[in-house]
Parts: C-alpha cells; structure tokens; sequence
C-alpha cells in the first residue's frame, strides 16, 4: 500500500536559476531567500526522506479538454523558456518517470467524475514549473521517479479537487511513497510592462495591491495552523487576487491530503517574496505522525455519466483569451 509522505506548495519563479550576481542586481544587492529556502528543503527533506516517485502539479502547464499526467519512461534534454529565453535557456533535465503510477492515476478518472490522460509522447513539451524545481530538488537523485500533471484551463475548483482525489486514491493502491509539489504562485498579478522593472526587488512593498499581500499571508498564517478548511471555504473571495492557475495546482494537492480533513501543518523555507507583483513562498507540509488523511470520495455527477455515455470528440479548442 502507497503513501504520501511529503507535500509542498513550492515557488518556481524564474529569478531561482539565474546567476547569484543577477538575483542580487534584481534586489538591491541581496539574494533571494527562495534559493537559500530550496537548498535547505532539499539538504533536509528530499536527501533524506524515503520516498520512491515526486509528482508535480504544474500550474504553467495548461491543458484544455482534459486533465494529462505524464507517462513516459524517461523525460530529459535541454529546456529553454518560450515565457523568458534571457533567462532560462538550454537548462539541462534528466529524470525517470514512473508510466505505472501515471496510468494508475488515470485509472481512477471515471470514478471521480473526471478526465484525466496519462502520455507518454516523448515529444510532449516540459515546462519550468517542473524543471526549477527538479533542478534544486532532483538533480543528483538519479533513482528518483518524476512526473508532472497539468491544470485545466477549462476546470473549477471542483475539478482540480476531484484530480487530486483520483491521485491520492492512486497513490494509495500503489506500493509507492510519493512527495507532491504543487508548484505555483500565491496571488498573481504582474505589473505593467512600462512598470515592471521598478518592482523586481524582493520586498513586500512590490507585491501588486495591498490587499493581495494581506490575502497572500493571512492564507499562509493558516498554514502554518493547518487550516486547509478555511483556505478552501475561502477560496472565492481569494480568486479576486488572481492566484497562479487559479491555485489548481493547491487544489489539487489538498485534494489527495484529504481537503478539509487535512490539518498538515507548514513549514517555510526562506521568506515570502514578490517577483513583479506576484507572491511567491516555499511551505512545506510533512507527513503527520497518523499519515495524511485519506482522499474523500466524489459524489457520482450525472453531467459526467450523461457525457461519457456516448463516444468521446476531442475539439479543435481555440486557446483562453
């Protein structure tokens, strides 16, 4: 029987692997904290924790008609950012993947009134959402399993719940012990281009609005308290302040620690910061003494039955404007 034995809502923002002298020239001559967070998680967690596979719930890789988590055996090349080429080109990545766990997620679709596809195209395109964070966390493990799972563009709250739901009932079946990153953004709302570059330094006084701060680090203040109940009985009125993917990468999360069920408590690593208007944190959320708790059940949804019950039509989507 499989576990959870780690999970964290990480940052992946691209100011992570640029040069020491260009962070410190982007904040007033000091480093960021969420490079020093990520070499104290990895010294502390991923080099000594036991555990078998990492998923991430990617929230830059955006997918349209239905969830997909990757399948292949191996993912590896060189990754240069279509978003900022300046500063993430031809980064190298090299990892296995676990296709056994991948179809085993997509397994438990149907029963969560959900769709979800694993691929294993080795063409499929990688994004820095995963990749960062491989570079800090995975690299050197070379017998760790890594795969990735996007956010919908086309899904709500619910949805992103019910995937994560699938995924703990997957991991749970499975004989694996699996950390979960989901990789994003608190509050996200970038300045104007014309604006910008007056607001790359670290400090709070950057982040977009003052009430997205106060959104951003009351939600923190609650996971230190492993208030996952109150986040997620909030989470409209935290939708105002534009989190990344609309916090699907959380969502799902918390979708397989139990949701409302789960009272894990954070840890941080380094310090909430802003990178142009966004919030970003590094919150860490180890496995409690009795184990996670086990993903809730998804009520049977009749608009799923009604649309499965005849053969599936993929569309020619348009991208979301």
């Amino acid at each position: 029987m499989g576990e959870i034995v780690g999970a964290g809502l990480l940052a992946h923002v691209p100011t992570i692997v640029l040069p020491e002298e260009i962070r410190r020239e982007l904040n007033n001559g000091e480093d960021t904290t969420l490079v020093s967070g990520l070499h104290q998680l990895r010294r502390e967690v991923f080099d000594t924790l036991d555990y078998d596979t990492v998923v991430v719930l990617d929230s830059h890789w955006a997918t349209t008609v239905e969830f997909v988590v990757t399948a292949q055996d191996r993912r590896s090349g060189l990754f240069t950012s279509e978003e900022l080429p300046r500063g993430m080109e031809r980064r190298h990545y090299d990892f296995p993947g676990d296709p056994e766990l991948a179809h085993l997620i997509a397994s438990k679709a149907p029963q969560n009134s959900t769709w979800i596809t694993a691929i294993d195209d080795h063409s499929l395109p990688i994004f820095y959402a995963t990749t960062n964070l491989w570079e800090f966390l995975g690299q050197g493990l070379p017998d760790k399993k890594w795969i990735s799972i996007g956010v919908c563009q086309t899904a709500d709250s619910e949805d992103a719940l019910r995937l994560g739901r699938a995924l703990g009932q997957a991991i749970a079946e499975s004989d694996r012990k699996v950390l979960l990153l989901a990789s994003g953004a608190m509050s996200h709302t970038f300045w104007p281009l014309r604006q910008l570059r007056d607001h790359e330094a670290a400090g709070h006084e950057h982040i977009y609005s003052p009430e997205a701060l106060a959104a951003d680090l009351e939600r923190i203040d609650w996971f230190k308290a492993g208030d996952h109940k109150r986040v997620l009985d909030t989470m409209p009125e935290f939708l105002r302040f534009k989190p990344e993917a609309r916090f699907q990468h959380y969502l799902m999360m918390i979708g397989a620690l139990g949701e409302e069920h789960c009272t894990a408590t954070a840890r941080q690593y380094g310090e909430y910061e802003n990178s142009v208007g966004t919030g970003q944190v590094h919150l860490w959320f180890d496995r409690p003494e009795e184990g996670f708790a086990p993903a809730n059940a998804t009520p049977t949804d009749p608009d799923f039955v009604r649309q499965t019950s005849g053969n599936a039509v993929v569309a020619d989507v348009p991208a979301a404007g």
